[in-house]
């Protein structure tokens, strides 16, 4: 079969044996792939960070490290983990395939390898890694577009990452499990995307809206759910998205809901978005200190606008200096 004018893929052939790379070499640039090879775990490590990998092939008894711990190191970092990793082993161990699992191996082939499974396989998970890629390309997009609308306006810099950052340590405070952490950072980031619907002299103007504009800027909690809605990966953001301008006692919108009918993580956004208005420069004021930040919020609480237990957790954060990790990760 001729090759294709452009390859489908590129894989990482890590292997200490120079006769199983070059067969595995052999079999994939046939079918178009183009292929990678190296001797042992160190240089592996080394290509996976440099180049842009669609696959790795890693024999398991492979010297500085093994393939066990370069499989391992590649799903412990943001960057890799979500590059498809094949093991190829001549362990047929219960116990050393649960190992491959538990290092985050995506498949397992079993030497000698056989031709039509191996081509099977990588043309399988480069299916699956395109997906992901279109996937992290559209979130990208929407990162992008959410953080043009931040920098319009001076007084907003470095708004959305601040939210990110104060919502997750609110998450981990409570405990909250790593699916509603990643949801507040992405919620964080992109929570008012939907003010790309809003015209700019409503947007940007410098007075009080009138009740017609503010009709139309409401509309972009609604707006921005709809810009987010077809990515799946966004199913818990799609909440924060809509409903971080409700109020504990109804009066918020768009939907009036009440109390803990409101999402917990856009309860939770809310806080830190307020919290991050009153502490920054606007146009009408200098930022206010935490002190008066927060005595205006408590005054809020009282009039029934917002959690107050969450409330109470952000403040001992706050007042407490606990350090905030950083938020630009969109994963």
């Amino acid at each position: 079969m001729p090759a294709p004018e452009s390859h489908r893929g590129t894989v990482l052939v890590a292997d200490d044996n120079e006769a199983n790379r070059d067969l595995l070499s052999a079999l994939l640039v046939a079918e178009g792939y183009q292929v990678v090879c190296v001797g042992d775990g160190q240089q592996a490590l080394k290509q996976v960070d440099s180049d842009a990998i669609d696959l790795a092939l890693l024999d398991v008894v492979m010297p500085r490290p093994t393939g066990f711990e370069v499989c391992q190191a590649m799903k412990s970092k943001p960057e890799t983990r979500l590059i498809p990793v094949v093991l190829l082993t001549s362990l047929n161990g219960d116990a050393d395939r649960i190992h491959g699992i538990l290092c985050g191996a995506d498949d397992f082939l079993s030497k000698p390898v056989n031709k039509h499974e191996l081509l099977a396989r990588v043309q399988s998970l480069l299916r699956l890694k395109q997906f992901t890629d279109e996937l992290d390309n559209a979130e990208t997009v929407l990162f992008s577009l959410a953080l043009s609308i931040e920098a319009k306006d001076p007084y907003t810099e470095g708004h959305c990452d601040r939210l990110s950052k104060y919502s997750i340590a609110v998450a981990e405070k409570m405990g909250l499990p790593e699916d509603m952490r990643v949801a507040l950072r992405r919620g964080g980031l992109v929570h008012d995307i939907g003010k790309l619907a809003v015209p700019e002299r409503i947007l940007l103007k410098p007075g009080p809206l009138t009740l017609e504009e503010r009709k139309i800027m409401e509309q972009h909690t609604i707006a921005g759910e709809r810009i987010c809605a077809p990515l799946r990966s966004f199913r818990l953001v799609l909440p924060i998205i809509r409903h971080h301008h409700e109020k504990w006692d109804g009066s918020g919108y768009p939907d009036g809901l009440k109390g803990e009918g409101i999402p917990l993580a856009a309860r939770i956004l809310q806080i830190t978005d307020i919290y991050d208005a009153l502490t920054t420069d606007r146009p009408y004021r200098k930022a206010l200190p935490s002190e008066k930040a927060f005595s205006i919020m408590r005054d809020e609480v009282k009039r029934g606008w917002w959690d107050a237990s969450i409330m109470d957790e952000f403040e001992a954060i706050v007042l407490g200096s606990v350090p905030l990790q950083p938020a630009r990760s969109f994963r």
